[in-house]
């Protein structure tokens, strides 16, 4: 490791230094970027040396904090690594938790737990939380509470000058906005403050069906129309996980074809709710129970290894159970990619207005659609399956664009995507924040 910038002291790491590699390891293994300096940052003040380091070279900058998604567009320029970054401060009066840039969202469940409190994080532990918020953040409680995003109540944040500020609501509307919804697009975010919810139970985890021995798509249409009947704090997504028969899975997975409906919710009535999902068909397993939050990430049970995979998603207005089944038929066991699908239920404080930029609250499902392998042979899968829901998409989800990043289109609607840019060209004309997407500028 050398060091440029003696003010700083700048930990920075190049090509062929020992432990380069190591540094740009993280949980997505489909992409590779090999950025000309990798700074492993400890602190604001050195993610402020590096962006003025990059600046004063005219470098593309990026930021990876837990390599779920992929970073900005650093190649040939300065990857800012954030994973020291793990410092979580909990206000259990405020009901607040300060986070920094590197903590990873199970990091914030086991601090809030104590108190009987809990973030508004997403199904896996291992998701870094200030990258997740940024790009909206659709949590396990996401219909009672609304996105994580919406919860924010200051940032810190490294702009494009170098400056390290300070950001609030009421200090910079606009900036404030911009970065609550459009990710990283603007600076690199150190840490932030976000609101927790008082929870400490939950009615929770998932019915499963086998979908060899059932109809997938009966099953699909089934959990739309109980969608419907729902109330707005019953949050859930419909699931179809093709399985390789693989010695490393559990002998009840392997092999199959795993239809599932997971469910959160903080009422008293879960086992009454959720009776008519139980009458679908034969049941596979059932783990749905009240339990401790901290036992939350069970019920999506998200793979904790790396590995290489793409994907993308669709905002619906509606699903189309009927297009959705042939979806289903494109990306089962007979696909030439092993394939997931998960279709999340939207709406309640989902669709409430907030001062931030996470477009399309009108949509009332999120069809999101994951290829294991490769981004053109996954591409040659999930096309199609797109395609069949075109008429009733509004846009893509950004914290879902697994991969897909680099395509721009229909990630935010026409005005969010005119503000973004007005404001792309106020905070940084010189585009070192050079993601793929959102923007015009970019």
């Amino acid at each position: 490791m050398t060091y440029v910038d003696n003010s700083a002291d700048l930990p920075l790491l190049h090509p062929g230094d020992a432990g380069y590699e190591d540094e740009l390891a993280g949980f997505q293994l489909g992409f590779a970027q090999r950025p000309a300096m990798v700074v492993a940052a400890r602190c604001a003040a050195e993610v402020a040396a590096a962006v003025r380091h990059a600046a004063a070279g005219n470098l593309p900058v990026g930021v990876q904090a837990t390599g779920h998604g992929l970073p900005g567009a650093a190649e040939g320029g300065v990857l800012v690594t954030t994973r020291r970054m793990d410092g979580i401060t909990v206000d259990a009066g405020a009901r607040t938790v300060r986070v920094q840039a590197g903590v990873r969202w199970g990091q914030v469940v086991a601090a809030a737990e104590p108190y009987g409190l809990a973030p508004l994080n997403g199904s896996a532990p291992s998701v870094g939380a200030v990258s997740y918020t940024l790009g909206g953040g659709l949590g396990i409680l996401a219909r009672e509470f609304g996105y994580a995003a919406d919860h924010v109540r200051w940032l810190e944040v490294v702009t494009a000058d170098g400056e390290v500020r300070q950001v609030t609501r009421e200090s910079d509307p606009d900036l404030y906005w911009a970065l609550l919804g459009a990710g990283q697009n603007f600076g690199i975010v150190t840490e932030l403050e976000i609101g927790l919810v008082p929870v400490r139970t939950l009615y929770g985890g998932s019915v499963a069906f086998d979908g060899r021995a059932v109809d997938p798509a009966a099953v699909l249409r089934a959990y739309e129309a109980w969608t419907r009947t729902v109330p707005e704090g019953l949050t859930s997504s419909f699931a179809a996980v093709p399985y390789p028969d693989l010695p490393a899975l559990p002998p009840q997975l392997r092999g199959r074809y795993v239809i599932s409906v997971r469910v959160a919710y903080t009422g008293a009535d879960g086992d009454a709710l959720v009776a008519p999902l139980r009458e679908i068909g034969p049941v596979l397993a059932d783990s749905l129970r009240v339990m401790p939050y901290a036992e939350s990430h069970t019920i999506h049970s998200d793979p904790d290894f790396p590995h290489a995979y793409y994907g993308d998603s669709a905002v619906l207005r509606e699903l189309d159970v009927e297009r959705a089944g042939e979806l289903l038929r494109l990306t089962g066991p007979e696909a030439s990619r092993m394939c997931v699908v998960q279709v999340n239920h939207l709406g309640g404080a989902l669709g409430r207005p907030a001062p931030n930029a996470v477009p399309f609250r009108e949509g009332r499902f999120l069809v999101r659609l994951l290829a294991v392998g490769e981004r053109e042979q996954a591409r040659a899968v999930l096309d199609p399956a797109f395609a069949l829901l075109a008429d009733d998409t509004l846009g893509r989800a950004l914290n879902f664009a697994f991969g897909a990043g680099d395509r721009g289109a229909g990630l935010y609607d026409p005005e969010t995507q005119k503000r973004l840019a007005g404001l792309k060209e106020q905070y940084d004309p010189a585009n070192l924040f050079r993601r793929t997407y959102g923007v015009s500028a970019c």
